[in-house]
């Protein structure tokens, strides 16, 4: 006798907060639930490590299977009712999922995005849909930096224009992330590349989209920062265009471990993830660092900026 398998049932569960509340509802919910969780801006997305930059309420939500419902409901009830006793939290809600294809739903959500004259990014399982672009392919689910966010659209873009003005043949990549980046920098024609991050996890992909995207031979990714490519660690003490699409504080701390001693003299500094009201700050250290502004684009509140390194 043949028995029908029964397909799992899944729950939601899902939490909204102010957002200057979102990293300490997350910190505690961290490693709770077994795929992990997702923090977005209600009604537009926004990545984890920019809760604190931007202005609306967030939602924290993930998922489990519903056969382990107690446990996990218990695990993060737990978590936010110790949060309760020190801050004013609303109830999560848990959520019987329809039956569907998730993984299909999920990708119903990306599509291509034209990015400047030349390129398009392309989620990695669909075809480029225009063949006078460059494709850039990323899996969005995999790192941050997948080109769905105006910060990583800005970097692309001004990447462009910089390679567009003047070829370079190396390039360091702060902070790489998904990769897309170095990817991108590739394709436009750079023949040496390092890419660095803190987090090994942004090295994988990194690495696994290269390969992708054919262009591995180009890119090598380490993990670290600019003091480890200070100290000639990894192939590119210096290159003649840096890139660093990291939020503002954080580029700040990277001019302070040395981040303007990277850029070969008279070679080119790409920043983005910088809010306006952050943008004077940042424009006080490429000048202290000998760097001359040649070029802003913005994209909602975003701001990225190009500058050149005009002392040695």
């Amino acid at each position: 006798m043949n028995e029908t398998k029964q397909e799992q049932q899944w729950i939601e569960f899902s939490i909204e907060v102010d957002q200057d509340m979102a990293d300490l509802v997350g910190n505690a919910l961290i490693g709770i639930l077994p795929a992990g969780l997702v923090s977005e801006r209600v009604f537009e997305e926004v990545f984890p490590h920019e809760l604190d930059q931007v202005s609306g309420p967030i939602r924290i939500f993930g998922f489990y299977l519903e056969e382990e419902d107690p446990i996990y409901r218990d695990k993060i009830l737990q978590a936010l009712n110790g949060l309760k006793l020190k801050v004013d939290l609303p109830d999560p809600s848990f959520s019987l999922l329809e039956n569907k294809n998730w993984t299909a739903a999920w990708q119903e959500r990306y599509q291509p995005i034209p990015v400047g004259d030349r390129l398009i990014v392309v989620p990695s399982w669909l075809e480029n849909p225009d063949p006078e672009r460059i494709p850039i392919y990323i899996d969005p689910g995999m790192a941050f930096g997948s080109g769905t966010h105006e910060t990583t659209r800005l970097s692309l873009a001004m990447l462009e224009v910089c390679l567009t003005n003047q070829i370079q043949t190396e390039l360091i990549d702060v902070g790489c992330g998904s990769g897309i980046l170095s990817i991108a920098a590739a394709k436009l024609g750079v023949e040496r590349i390092l890419g660095v991050d803190t987090d090994p996890e942004a090295i994988r992909v990194s690495k696994e989209n290269a390969k992708v995207n054919h262009v591995e031979k180009a890119g090598t990714f380490h993990r670290g920062s600019v003091p480890e490519i200070l100290s000639k660690k990894f192939s590119l003490p210096r290159a003649g265009l840096v890139v660093a699409n990291i939020i503002a504080p954080i580029l700040e701390e990277l001019f302070d471990e040395g981040l303007g001693e990277i850029v070969a003299s008279e070679g080119h500094l790409v920043l983005s993830g910088i809010l306006e009201n952050q943008l004077p700050a940042i424009l006080d250290h490429l000048e202290r660092n000998g760097f001359e502004v040649e070029k802003f684009l913005r994209q909602g509140e975003w701001v990225a900026v190009v500058a050149e390194k005009i002392i040695a």
